[in-house]
């Protein structure tokens, strides 16, 4: 008689478990920070308002939509390698990563607005915030590159479903901290 080995929903995971051990590392220490940044804000509701005024609303929106493509089009990345098409896999990959750069490029350009501006994490405490926040973001965006890089190269089904999960992770967070620090009052 056969023995089977039923690992219920963690056999239903894409990838490997050890990623999605470390995605929801994440998002709690995401989820943490941004926890803090909230119970911060209500002892101070009205400087962090003002402090939230300097902040390029529209630079946070289209980091968004770049971020949000991007994640689709590591989707789409994951979804060829299953036909079996391995230089459409690599050009979705390519693309997104290089939505990637752009989403650190633009916010580059913030960052540099800002400090030009003299603000830096010691103007006020949404800014000490934001710049962690926003900084171990980018990050991420800058690790999920590089494994959106590997995964171009060792394209197979499994290594795209973890690579695209830890890259699905890194949208996830800026869909979370994009209202949060940029449009919440």
């Amino acid at each position: 008689m056969k023995q089977t080995h039923d690992d219920g929903l963690l056999a239903e995971l894409p990838g490997d478990l050890m990623m999605w051990v470390l995605i929801v590392s994440e998002l709690l220490v995401f989820g943490a920070g941004l926890a803090a940044f909230l119970a911060v804000r209500i002892s101070d509701p009205a400087g962090f308002a003002e402090a939230q005024d300097h902040l390029d609303r529209a630079a946070g929106g289209l980091n968004t939509v770049v971020l949000v493509t991007s994640g689709l089009c590591a989707a789409l990345a994951s979804r060829g390698c299953t036909n079996g098409k391995r230089k459409p896999v690599r050009l979705w990959l390519a693309a997104a990563a290089a939505l990637g750069g752009v989403f650190l490029w633009v916010k580059a350009i913030e960052y540099g607005d800002k400090l030009a501006a003299g603000i830096g994490t010691e103007t006020h405490p949404f800014f000490t915030f934001y710049y962690l926040l926003t900084g171990f973001h980018a990050a991420h965006v800058v690790a999920g590159m590089v494994i959106l890089g590997l995964i171009a190269w060792y394209d197979s089904p499994r290594n795209l479903e973890t690579g695209t999960a830890f890259w699905h992770m890194v949208d996830l967070i800026w869909v979370l901290l994009f209202p949060v620090i940029y449009l919440l009052r």
